[in-house]
């Protein structure tokens, strides 16, 4: 069984390069997998590992980045190793919007936990807004929110700016920092009612009970998992072989859909030598099944 951490934290960092380097090596010798964003803004990632090197992980973060708690976390379970390898990397912002924060413009306040989330949601007049990209939107979210259709986050601000500012907004996202931004940034132009979900979908679905969920669907994540469930169990989404994008089990019993090759939404989008060129390569995973070995032929999310 592994275990996998979630986190983001709102901390000045210096001498990126070599904090990158130290953790990386730390991560390594303790047999972590996973993804890990170093910005001068602060870190965000999800890794996995056994429960013991994760708790060695967690503590080394806090001392390396000198920090004692994160501003968000998230822990659950998996049969399975979910990340191929692990990725550290440096970039200008945790969350591309060319907007820099620090801990101190973050709006606590107006974090809601599951149950006040809920009240607030249920009133007609509040716009609630899914942050996250198109394709996790399709999968699962909540009932009566909006999705702005924005591909890149770098655009959201354009949607952002179309709202009523007398309106209450709440804000969702996967584990909470794509909201943290975008309420920042609403503040700044004058929104009073800004809300978000405390610790994002993550720790609803974990923490609130089915029959009093407001959720539909599944939580894409970015691993191979694909989707969760309530109380963070495996859901039933996989991805497409051919665009890469979650699959329901409905997109299955379709004609269009081909096992590591094709879906119903890339199959009149593929030319007949990339559906070629994927059979071939399912033809192998098909071998390697039989014959009791690994084929790691998923490509990592980005």
């Amino acid at each position: 069984m592994f275990k996998v951490f979630g986190f983001y934290k709102f901390v000045k960092v210096k001498s990126l390069k070599k904090n990158k380097d130290l953790l990386q090596k730390f991560l390594i010798s303790s047999h972590i997998k996973g993804n890990i964003i170093i910005a001068k803004e602060g870190l965000n990632g999800t890794f996995s590992g056994n429960i013991e090197d994760i708790d060695k992980i967690t503590k080394k973060l806090k001392s390396l980045f000198s920090f004692k708690q994160f501003d968000s976390r998230n822990e659950s379970k998996s049969k399975f190793q979910p990340f191929h390898k692990l990725k550290v990397k440096i970039k200008k912002e945790i969350v591309p919007m060319n907007l820099s924060i620090n801990s101190k413009d973050r709006n606590i306040k107006t974090h809601l936990d599951p149950k006040d989330w809920n009240k607030l949601i249920r009133n007609k007049d509040t716009h609630i807004i899914d942050t996250r990209k198109p394709f996790e939107y399709k999968v699962g979210t909540f009932k009566k929110s909006v999705n702005p259709n924005v591909t890149n986050f770098r655009d959201f601000p354009q949607y952002l700016n179309k709202l009523k500012k007398n309106k209450p907004v709440a804000m969702f996202c996967t584990g909470g920092i794509r909201c943290e931004k975008t309420s920042v940034y609403l503040k700044k132009k004058g929104f009073k009612n800004i809300y978000q979900l405390n610790g994002g979908i993550l720790n609803y679905l974990n923490k609130i009970k089915k029959k009093e969920s407001l959720w539909k669907g599944g939580c894409f994540v970015f691993d191979n998992r694909i989707s969760l469930k309530h109380r963070l169990k495996l859901g039933s989404y996989s991805v497409c072989g051919g665009c890469r994008m979650p699959i329901s089990l409905k997109d299955k019993r379709s004609n269009k859909y081909e096992e590591g090759v094709s879906c119903p939404d890339c199959h009149d989008k593929l030319t007949e030598t990339q559906k070629s060129r994927f059979r071939m390569r399912q033809s192998q995973v098909y071998k390697a099944k039989q014959s009791g070995k690994k084929y790691i032929f998923q490509k990592e999310f980005k």
